[in-house]
């Protein structure tokens, strides 16, 4: 996710005008004086090895022990390190301060301010903000928190889902608004997940269909990407691919990335999503070394993203690769950190840097930084 982030029922014109109102407050990011984020001018390119506690390597198909989920401002980042939530402060590695202190989860975003939320998970799992030198972490009421899909924008608004059918949005410690399903869903239709907020205020999410059709006796069953507007207004549907759509971070002027999925042989194809968003998935295509692939991040104003090139897990002709598409040609590899080892990226910035993970020549996976991403990467032979 990117580090700048996160997704009226009056009886009189007046109560829906005021409703709506309150909604754009509630959703309102910062804007600066200055305008837009800009990519940093001189930096050096170089895969920066972070701290870590695990000594696993990396796994196929699955779920990831190490990373760099997210990227604060200066030297700031957030992720996790040996199952566990962790931040960094260069490549110094802190634990977060929990309750349960071998608790598995990670911290999943963090804003230009400096606040993290991350998860717990688990059966007793639940979503926590946290800041740089705090004793404790704030457990944030009803997050029911099931995945590991959050963010937080600058102004400090958390969304999420809820595992009650809805997502939700917080502020300050305190749920602030529920994220519904688009009105005229199929029945049993819920928010699967809730996965990025933008300073805008704009909210993006997934739901999840799941009902018999009486009319075929048939059964239909998948996601759909639903934009929820910073103004407070309905949910919208975007525009569906042909398989299962996976919404996975929006950027400032409400661009969407993610990826289609088509069942259970990793079969992934990075998409992306324009406004005006109905009717808009396009296809960047993949690496040219990779016939799979997905887009997790992008940045908040440069249009870069960020994602992996994968084979199915039983095809394996060359490992992982994190990817950058620039948002127009060819998607690009990142380099390896190690020959012939995989690598992973799931966090961007405006300044250059990518987050993720990437196996060493011993075959550890490490928490890892692309600087100046763009300058490293490159289109394979």
């Amino acid at each position: 996710m990117n580090s700048t982030h996160t997704r009226t029922r009056a009886r009189s014109r007046t109560r829906r005008a005021t409703a709506a109102a309150s909604a754009a407050l509630v959703l309102a990011g910062i804007v600066t004086a200055a305008g837009p984020a800009t990519a940093a001018t001189a930096c050096t390119p170089r895969i920066q090895v972070l701290g870590s506690t695990g000594t696993g390597g990396y796994q196929v198909g699955g779920p990831q022990a190490e990373g760099v989920l997210g990227l604060g401002s200066g030297n700031l980042s957030v992720g996790l390190s040996g199952g566990r939530p962790v931040y960094w402060t260069g490549t110094r590695l802190h634990k977060v301060p929990l309750p349960e202190s071998a608790a598995a989860g990670a911290v999943l975003a963090v804003n230009k301010g400096g606040l993290m939320v991350g998860a717990v998970l688990g059966a007793d799992g639940y979503l926590f903000t946290y800041r740089q030198g705090d004793a404790a972490v704030t457990r944030l009421p009803g997050s029911d928190f099931l995945s590991t899909d959050a963010d937080v924008n600058d102004a400090g608004y958390v969304v999420s889902g809820t595992g009650t059918g809805r997502g939700a949005v917080w502020k300050d410690g305190l749920k602030v608004r529920d994220l519904p399903v688009p009105a005229g869903a199929a029945p049993g239709t819920r928010i699967d997940t809730v996965t990025g907020i933008n300073n805008r205020g704009d909210v993006l999410g997934m739901a999840r269909e799941d009902y018999e059709v009486p009319e075929t006796g048939g059964h239909l069953e998948g996601t759909f990407p639903v934009l929820w507007p910073a103004d407070g207004g309905p949910a919208q549907a975007l525009g569906r691919t042909s398989n299962e759509s996976r919404v996975q971070d929006l950027d400032e002027s409400g661009r969407v990335v993610g990826y289609d999925w088509n069942g259970m042989g990793y079969r992934y194809l990075p998409v992306t999503w324009a406004p005006p968003h109905p009717g808009s998935a396009s296809y960047p295509g993949v690496l040219k070394t990779h016939p799979y692939g997905t887009l997790e991040a992008i940045s908040p104003t440069t249009n870069v993203s960020v994602g992996t090139a994968r084979f199915h897990p039983d095809e394996q002709t060359l490992p992982d690769q994190a990817q950058l598409w620039p948002g127009t040609g060819p998607v690009l590899a990142l380099p390896r950190l190690a020959a012939h080892r995989a690598s992973a990226a799931s966090s961007v910035a405006d300044d250059g840097r990518v987050g993720g993970a990437a196996v060493n020549a011993a075959g550890t996976l490490k928490p890892v930084i692309w600087t100046c991403a763009a300058k490293q990467a490159y289109l394979p032979a």
